[in-house]
């Protein structure tokens, strides 16, 4: 049977349970070790002075999170698409690190394709800061012929505020549980079970620290990604000349001509062979009919 020591855990451990999973951290730091563990055996009053630093360590890393308590009104990810034509690629490029750097912002990833029959174009991934976000879409329009232009918002304000709630329920069970092997007594098994609830606890803090983190640099810096291409060609396809497409074409057909030809003697052949005896049978006759209507 379970010591009251354990049931009081169980119960702390399904009131602040939580179903999110995410990253996890082992917790070695926090386990007993052996020596401990024989210590706290022998004399139950004594407390483990690496457990007490646990729980001071516990209530240092509930003032370290980043301030985001009192951001929850802003917490939008906005994203962004963007195509534009230009009338030089390069340019273009070059117009799109300069708009990013003057509003604060940074080109993460640029893809370019260039290659002979290709369209020109690049795909250029900017990173704004969130409130800059709008200046960052009206400079758009200063790179050429703007296409198209879709933004998406994406309200994560309360899924803050429920992983807050549950970090802070997390964080005040994880103190019990210290508090618990700290003051109370109880037999090895126990200790080795309040020691493993504690380790799981942790884990789940972790996971909602850095689900915090990630909504609120998501929420604080904007993403815009921009498509830029140079106009298609009016005749012929991309990256040709219309002069070399027109030759090409010549000479496609010249050949294709000879080509017919060629195929045609399969059949101008055998007809005039037989054309020709014909020919030769009906004067070979001719003299004959001739003689035979004089008789």
């Amino acid at each position: 049977m379970r010591t009251p020591i354990l049931a009081a855990t169980l119960a702390l451990a399904a009131a602040c349970n939580s179903p999110l999973e995410r990253q996890s951290r082992t917790a070695d730091s926090l386990a007993v070790k052996p020596a401990e563990l024989a210590g706290f055996a022998a004399s139950p009053t004594s407390v483990p002075a690496r457990l007490m630093r646990a729980r001071t360590a516990a209530v240092s890393d509930e003032t370290a999170l980043p301030p985001l308590a009192g951001a929850t009104s802003n917490m939008v990810i906005r994203t962004g698409q963007a195509s534009i034509q230009v009338d030089s690629l390069e340019q273009a490029v070059a117009r799109v690190r300069l708009l990013a750097s003057r509003i604060g912002g940074y080109v993460a990833n640029t893809t370019m394709q260039t290659g002979q029959g290709q369209l020109r174009s690049a795909s250029l991934e900017v990173k704004i800061p969130a409130d800059r976000f709008d200046d960052g879409l009206g400079g758009l329009a200063g790179l050429g012929k703007l296409e198209s232009v879709n933004v998406n918002a994406e309200d994560v304000g309360e899924e803050f505020t429920d992983v807050t709630a549950r970090m802070g329920n997390a964080r005040r069970l994880e103190a019990r549980l210290i508090e618990l092997l700290a003051t109370r007594t109880g037999k090895l098994k126990d200790v080795l079970d309040v020691e493993k609830e504690l380790a799981r606890v942790r884990e789940e803090i972790d996971r909602y620290e850095g689900r915090l983190r990630y909504l609120h640099a998501h929420a604080a810096l904007s993403t815009l990604s921009i498509y830029v291409h140079e106009p298609l060609p009016v005749v012929g396809h991309a990256g040709s000349s219309v002069i070399g497409e027109a030759f090409k074409q010549s000479w496609r057909n010249f050949v294709g001509l000879v080509a017919a030809m060629i195929r045609s003697l399969g059949i101008v052949i055998p007809v005039a062979v037989l054309v020709l005896a014909l020919w030769v049978s009906a004067k070979r006759l001719s003299p004959l009919a001739t003689r035979s209507a004089g008789r």
